[in-house]
């Protein structure tokens, strides 16, 4: 919700708090949530969907602090994982794992015995050989597991090609036009219930068409399951609604969405499940820096901050925009200037377009968008400690990350007796 990052009063603020404010008591790089924010977009979407009344699986992989999960679990939101350690999050967080889809193309057995255990609503199978495995898991347990096949629609979604994931090329899911032979030796199986078929086509998806496309697609696979005798619950269609990171972006609304899969599935006798990640999470969050120092360059001018590609990756992984604005506001001049971390990388840039007031060493500055996809890929590249994320409630804020320390760098590294 853009009303809950604004200025007050000469200061950018996260509801009612100063970001300089949380700088300045918790240090940067930080992350910084809305609590107000992550209620509000969850309303939104909900309310949007009343009428297809879905099970909405929020994508745990865009953002899973213990914090941001809690919120979701106490509205009694569903959780799409793609790992046992996300399975571990979402339990720690009071999920309800019977509202649990477990994606993802690498699960190992271990997993999807953990996940059996916790009683999960279904498992997105991805491959034949993973079918083998989780009915082999499922059969020593004693125990089905319920599964749902993702289906390859081969639907180009018009997004980056790096979070595409419905072409055919693309490693997730089985090719639709052999999906029907996976699903009648699935049928056979005694260690598995066949509950649903999936798809995901991609993130960050403006254009409803290709939606469109799968879903009626599945629809139509389904009913050809039918015939077939194998008989499902759920059509699973994914997430990848896109969101704004420029003011003049102009993303779908949840409610066209909810439009076209009324339209798409009126009449049909399935339950649907959706898999939202950056729509809900994605304006929900920012990422807080201080400028070390200005470097001024005979061809440009480098803004030199705290924060580098190590706390957010997506600029130099995708060459992502996100919007820079200063904590302290300033409707003076601006110029163009090229904001860059400290990592030793050239394609450390956090904006090579960042329209910025004079700004010095010391100054905070707000990279806007970053509560998806931010945090959860960091790394300690160049050793450097992963950042604290902060939860913003009303005029209250609090630490729902500490910010690692050297000892935690080397926590768990050995010297072996032999170099000693």
């Amino acid at each position: 919700m853009w009303y809950d990052f604004q200025y007050k009063d000469g200061q950018y603020c996260v509801e009612d708090v100063p970001v300089k404010d949380i700088a300045d008591k918790v240090g940067t790089p930080c992350y910084v949530y809305s609590n107000s924010a992550l209620d509000g977009d969850f309303e939104v979407f909900q309310d949007s969907l009343e009428d297809v009344d879905p099970i909405i699986c929020y994508s745990v992989k865009a953002n899973s602090n213990l914090a941001v999960l809690r919120t979701y679990a106490r509205m009694g939101v569903g959780f799409d994982i793609v790992s046992g350690g996300e399975l571990y999050r979402v339990l720690q967080a009071g999920g309800d794992p019977a509202k649990i889809v477990f994606s993802g193309v690498g699960k190992t057995k271990d997993e999807m015995r953990t996940a059996i255990e916790a009683g999960i609503l279904f498992f997105n199978v991805e491959s034949f050989e993973e079918l083998i495995a989780l009915d082999e898991v499922a059969k020593k347990m004693g125990k089905k597991a319920p599964v749902s096949v993702r289906v390859n629609p081969d639907i180009d979604p018009n997004t980056h090609p790096y979070i595409s994931t419905g072409l055919k090329k693309s490693k997730f899911g089985i090719d639709i036009k052999a999906a029907m032979e996976v699903y009648r030796s699935a049928a056979q199986m005694g260690g598995i219930e066949v509950v649903g078929v999936d798809s995901h086509i991609g993130s960050q998806v403006f254009d409803l068409d290709p939606f469109t496309q799968t879903i009626r697609k599945l629809a139509q696979f389904a009913g050809e399951l039918k015939n077939e005798g194998i008989e499902i619950q759920y059509i699973d269609i994914g997430g990848g609604l896109g969101i704004n990171y420029r003011e003049e972006d102009s993303p779908p609304h949840p409610k066209e969405y909810a439009e076209i899969i009324l339209r798409e599935t009126s009449g049909l006798p399935y339950k649907i499940v959706l898999e939202p990640g950056r729509v809900l999470v994605g304006n929900a969050g920012v990422l807080v820096t201080r400028v070390l120092y200005i470097k001024e360059a005979p061809s440009k001018k480098f803004i030199v901050v705290d924060a580098g590609m190590n706390d957010l990756l997506r600029p130099a992984l995708y060459g992502a925009y996100h919007q820079i604005l200063p904590a302290d506001e300033n409707f003076g001049d601006v110029e163009s200037a090229e904001v860059v971390g400290p990592v030793c990388e050239t394609v450390d840039v956090l904006s090579s377009e960042a329209e910025l007031p004079d700004v010095g060493a010391g100054d905070v500055l707000v990279i806007l968008s970053a509560g998806a996809y931010g945090f959860v890929m960091s790394s300690n590249y160049n050793s450097r400690p992963r950042s604290c994320e902060v939860m913003v409630y009303g005029e209250q804020f609090h630490i729902v990350r500490e910010r690692e320390t050297l000892n935690d760098l080397v926590r768990g590294e050995l010297i072996p007796d032999f170099l000693k």
